[in-house]
């Protein structure tokens, strides 16, 4: 960590390992940038993902957490609602809670993404 204050702080990109989460499937890879695990975040989990060509994520729908995705490179499939999207550089997806989708890639070259979700978890917490 290059500097820290009070819980602040700035970490560059390549200290943080990939992961593969859990039903996530096919090189579909993430960086945990800020979440509770990595951060000690409260209401953000921020990520950037790579997913290799036929990587996906299973579909899946959040009780309580907004997502966005915003893509940085590549091409692929967004399936909100039973319905797929292609999408590619510069789209970006809001998903509020409820929604069923699941992300791949079907495209050439590595999709490269952000994704961004609020709350951390769909468990409500205490105040």
């Amino acid at each position: 960590m290059a500097s820290e204050n009070n819980g602040a702080f700035i970490r560059n990109i390549v200290e943080v390992p990939w992961r593969e989460f859990p039903n996530h499937f096919g090189g579909a890879l993430s960086k945990p940038l800020v979440m509770p695990e990595t951060a000690g975040s409260r209401h953000i989990d921020y990520r950037i993902s790579m997913y290799q060509p036929m990587a996906h994520v299973a579909r899946h729908k959040h009780a309580m957490q907004e997502q966005v995705y915003h893509v940085l490179e590549g091409e692929g499939l967004m399936e909100i609602a039973g319905k797929n999207h292609v999408v590619r550089k510069h789209d970006f997806i809001f998903l509020p809670p409820g929604v069923e989708h699941a992300i791949s890639n079907s495209g050439l070259v590595d999709l490269v993404f952000l994704v961004i979700t609020s709350p951390t978890t769909d468990e409500e917490k205490p105040v």
